[in-house]
C-alpha cells in the first residue's frame, strides 16, 4: 500500500529539530503512544531509535488514562511526543553528509538542545551582558553549574535572576572578578578553589573596547590588561583545577579584527610598548586589534602546553558588528551599528561559536585552532607564529610575576 502524504509528513515532523514541539500538539496521543521508540519512513523504510535520557529541564509523567506524557518545565509546556524524538540515531545509517551542520544563523541554545550538562561547571568571565550572559545562560538551563564572573556585582546579580527567572532550578552563581587588577583575578581563584569544584568549561569573554588611554593599578595599559593579561593569569592560577577536572575546555573569545595588527617590531621580535603604549602613542581600536591577536597567539600556546593533561583551548570570532555593552564607550561604533542592524547577529546567534568550541563532541582533545560561525578558519598569519606565542608566554609571565610582587611589597 503506497504512503500518504500525511504517513511522509509524520515522518519528516520528526527531523524538524528547530521545529519540533510547534508541531506536537497536533499530532495525535494514540499516534505517540504507538510510536515511542522508533520511527520508520512509510516510503524507504529507513528507522530511527530514541537514544539516551530525556533533555535537560523534561520530565516524564502518565495521565489518567496511563498514557505517558512529558512536561518540559524551562518552556512550561507539554505534550506526548517523546522530545527525544528530536535527537534519534539511524538504525541503518547511510554516507554522513559533508554539509556543515552548524553556522552564522545558529544560535547556542540550538547548539546544546538535547544536551544535559548536569555535573559540569563553567566559569564565563564577563556574563553579565552580551554573548557572555548567553553563553552563561545556554549552559544554566542545560544543566550545568554556571559561574559568571563578573567585575560590576550588581549587573552580575540581575544577570542570575534573569536566568532563574526562567529556569528555577538552574545552578547558577555570581562572583567578583576585576581583570584590570591582578589582586582581584587572585581573589577570584582563591574562593573558586574554595568551593573544592571542578572546572570542566573556561571561557574567557569579558572584554573593554575603545577606552581611552588609563593605566591599571598594575601599571599596564588597561586594554591590554583587561583582554589578555588578567585571563592569562586566570588560567594560570585554575590550570590545576583544569587540569584534575579533564577532559576540559579553555574557549578565548577573540576577534577578526586581529588580521589588522601586527605586534612585533621590524625585527620581527614581540614589542612590548605595542602592547602597553604610552599616552602619545596610544588608539583605541588599535590597541583592541593587539589584543584580539594576543587572545590567539595565547589560545595557541596554552593548547601546546596543557593538552596533554586533558585540557584544550580554541579561539572564537564572535560575529561582525554584534552591539553589546562593551561598544558603549565609542559613539562611532554606535552610529555603524544602527546603521547595519538588519545585517548583524542576535547575541544567541554571536554566542553560538563559543558554545560550540566549548561543548561540541567532535572536538574532544582537539584545539590550537581559530573559528568562525562554528567552523574552523586560519588567523592571521601572524596569529600561527609559533615564536610570537612563546615570546608572548614569557612576556605574560613576566608581567604578572612583576605585578604579583609590587602588591605582596
Amino acid at each position: 500500500m503506497e504512503p500518504s502524504v500525511t504517513d511522509i509528513w509524520l515522518w519528516h515532523v520528526q527531523l524538524l529539530i528547530p521545529k519540533l514541539f510547534d508541531f506536537s500538539a497536533i499530532l495525535s496521543a494514540p499516534h505517540h503512544a504507538e510510536e515511542k521508540t522508533q520511527w520508520e519512513h512509510p516510503k524507504t523504510g529507513k528507522r530511527k531509535r530514541i537514544a539516551g535520557d530525556l533533555p535537560y529541564g523534561w520530565e516524564q509523567e502518565t495521565d489518567e488514562n496511563g498514557q505517558v506524557f512529558f512536561v518540559d518545565h524551562i518552556n512550561k509546556r507539554t505534550t506526548y511526543l517523546d522530545p527525544r524524538l528530536a535527537f534519534t540515531v539511524d538504525d541503518n545509517p547511510t554516507k554522513p553528509t559533508s554539509r556543515q551542520r552548524y553556522d552564522g544563523s545558529t544560535t547556542a541554545m540550538e547548539i546544546l538542545q538535547g544536551r544535559d550538562f548536569t555535573g559540569k561547571v563553567v566559569v564565563v568571565t564577563g556574563a553579565n551582558s552580551g554573548i557572555g550572559f548567553e553563553t552563561a545562560k545556554s549552559f544554566a538551563l542545560h544543566g550545568a553549574h554556571v559561574i559568571l564572573a563578573c567585575r560590576n556585582m550588581t549587573r552580575a546579580n540581575e544577570a542570575v535572576s534573569q536566568i532563574l527567572g526562567e529556569w528555577h532550578k538552574a545552578k547558577v552563581e555570581a562572583m567578583t572578578l576585576d581583570l584590570s587588577l591582578l589582586r582581584s583575578v587572585q581573589h577570584f581563584a582563591q574562593a573558586f578553589k574554595a568551593k573544592n569544584l571542578s572546572l570542566h568549561v573556561l571561557v574567557c569573554n569579558a572584554a573593554a573596547f575603545a577606552l581611552p588611554w588609563s593605566l591599571t593599578k598594575d601599571g599596564l595599559e588597561t586594554t591590554f590588561q583587561v583582554n589578555h593579561l588578567g585571563h592569562f593569569y586566570l588560567v594560570q592560577l585554575l590550570q590545576d583545577v583544569l587540569c584534575r577536572s579533564a577532559p576540559a575546555r579553555v574557549v578565548v573569545v577573540s576577534s577578526e579584527s586581529h588580521r589588522f595588527t601586527d605586534i612585533n617590531d621590524s625585527s620581527g621580535k614581540l614589542d612590548f610598548s605595542r602592547l602597553s603604549p604610552p599616552k602619545n602613542d596610544y588608539w583605541a581600536m588599535l590597541a583592541y586589534n593587539r589584543s584580539k591577536l594576543c587572545n590567539i597567539l595565547f589560545s595557541n600556546e596554552l593548547h601546546r602546553r596543557l593538552s596533554p593533561r586533558g585540557v584544550t583551548s580554541n579561539a572564537v570570532h564572535p560575529g561582525n558588528m554584534m552591539y553589546s555593552s562593551i561598544h558603549r564607550n565609542w559613539w562611532v561604533y554606535t552610529l555603524l551599528f544602527t546603521l547595519a542592524r538588519p545585517f548583524t547577529k542576535s547575541m544567541q546567534q554571536g554566542a553560538a561559536t563559543t558554545v560550540y568550541c566549548a561543548a561540541a563532541p567532535e572536538l574532544e582533545g582537539l584545539g590550537g585552532m581559530y573559528f568562525n560561525n562554528c567552523c574552523r578558519c586560519m588567523p592571521s598569519p601572524e596569529a600561527q607564529s609559533e615564536d610570537t606565542a612563546r615570546a608572548l608566554w614569557a612576556l605574560s609571565e613576566r608581567l604578572i610575576q612583576e605585578g604579583a610582587g609590587s602588591q605582596s611589597g
